[in-house]
């Protein structure tokens, strides 16, 4: 799948601390580079620390962005599943570790080591992009899950 001005994506950080989260900006423009490896993106839900009513602009590595992965609708999740949180305007990539009542669910996060409750509506099947692929969590094996 090509990128193009004006998708919405997803960038990975790298950052210390927000490692395993993923932020959905929408690509402004190709940095002009000899390689063209780099995009140039404006977070939906990023601010400016100077301005914070204005959006976060950013050069990325075209390494970090991918597109915002497809919809999977499911009932619930299982123990052990691992999925993304919507915790602090990303999405947080972690794994379920119990349900507590009819629609929340405690989730563990291995890149900091905290655990959360969350609603059902917060999290979604984590997905990675392989290759122009979604390919979710359930056929995916993950070393922590082992």
């Amino acid at each position: 799948m090509t990128i193009r001005v004006g998708d919405l994506v997803e960038i990975s950080s790298k950052e210390d601390g927000y490692l395993g989260s993923y932020y959905v900006a929408q690509v402004v423009s190709p940095k002009p580079t000899k390689n063209k490896n780099k995009f140039t993106v404006e977070y939906q839900t990023l601010f400016s620390e100077k301005d914070h009513q204005k959006r976060l602009r950013e050069v990325v590595n075209a390494a970090d962005v991918r597109p915002c992965p497809p919809l999977i609708r499911v009932s619930g999740f299982d123990v052990m599943e691992v999925v993304d949180a919507y915790y602090e305007e990303g999405w947080w990539i972690g794994r379920v570790t119990g349900r507590v009542g009819a629609d929340r669910y405690s989730v563990y996060f291995d890149s900091t080591g905290d655990e959360f409750e969350y609603s059902s509506c917060d999290l979604r099947i984590h997905q990675e992009w392989e290759d122009g692929i979604w390919v979710p969590s359930q056929t995916k094996s993950y070393g922590f899950l082992a």
